[in-house]
């Protein structure tokens, strides 16, 4: 049986460690948390991203949160592009 002696040289830990870049922006943060909540697909993604760069923080929040409140069933990602549209909608 052979003994495990571990890395034997620096470059050997460093290799293995990744290393993620944090986002540049803060509406990309909160557009990979609205991801990850909501579950939004693939080909849904930059819809999000461009959302997030468009539109205010509270307003993004406010449907983020309604989403969450309000849609017990079903794909909580349609619910929320909707909450964003009926906001658009009311301000004109």
């Amino acid at each position: 049986m052979k003994e495990d002696i571990g890395p034997q040289k620096l470059s050997d830990l460093f290799g293995k460690i990744e290393q993620k870049k944090p986002p540049a922006y803060q509406w990309q943060e909160l557009a990979l948390r609205i991801i990850s909540e909501l579950n939004v697909p693939n080909f849904k993604r930059g819809s999000v991203f461009k959302i997030c760069k468009n539109q205010s923080k509270a307003k993004i929040e406010r449907a983020l949160n309604d989403t969450k409140e309000l849609c017990k069933v079903g794909e909580k990602w349609k619910y929320f592009f909707k909450v964003i549209a009926d906001t658009d909608n009311q301000k004109k």
